[in-house]
C-alpha cells in the first residue's frame, strides 16, 4: 500500500471519528443529530462539582455538628447507671447508633466528594486527549 493510500485511510478514520464526537457532543448537548432523539438528562463538569462541594459541605458540617453532645451522653449515661438506672445503658446503645450511623455518612460524604472531583478531572483529561490526538486539524497541519 502507497503512503497516498495510507494516509487516505488514516484521513478518512478521521473524519469518520470527529464526525461522530460531534453527532456524540449534539446529543449530550439535547440535539437531534444522526435521528436520535433528545436527551433527558445531562451532567456537566460544573454540575459535578457542584454535587460534590455540597458533599463535601455537609462532611465539614456533619464532623462538627455530629459529635457535639457525645462526651455529655456518655457521662450522663455513666450517672444514670451508676443511680441504678437501666436506662443509662439504653442511652448508651441510642448514642453507639448515632455516632456509627453518622461516622458511615462522613464516609459517604467523603466518597462522593472525592469520587466526583476525581470523575471531573479523569474526563478533562481525556477530553483534552481526544482533542489532541484526533483533531483532523492537527493531522492536516503536519502534512501541509
Amino acid at each position: 500500500m502507497s503512503f497516498d493510500e495510507m494516509w487516505g485511510q488514516a484521513r478518512t478514520k478521521a473524519v469518520a471519528r470527529q464526525q461522530s464526537s460531534m453527532q456524540l457532543n449534539q446529543l449530550a448537548d439535547g440535539g437531534a443529530a444522526g435521528g436520535g432523539g433528545n436527551a433527558d438528562y445531562t451532567v456537566t463538569s460544573p454540575d459535578l462539582k457542584a454535587v460534590g462541594n455540597d458533599a463535601q459541605e455537609l462532611y465539614h458540617h456533619l464532623e462538627s455538628d455530629a459529635f457535639h453532645a457525645g462526651a455529655q451522653t456518655g457521662q450522663a449515661s455513666d450517672d444514670l447507671q451508676a443511680d441504678g438506672f437501666k436506662t443509662g445503658l439504653a442511652l448508651y446503645d441510642a448514642w453507639d447508633t448515632w455516632r456509627s450511623q453518622a461516622e458511615a455518612l462522613l464516609s459517604a460524604c467523603a466518597h462522593i466528594h472525592n469520587h466526583l472531583e476525581d470523575t471531573v478531572i479523569t474526563h478533562q483529561k481525556h477530553e483534552e486527549i481526544l482533542v489532541t490526538n484526533f483533531s483532523v486539524e492537527q493531522l492536516d497541519k503536519h502534512f501541509k
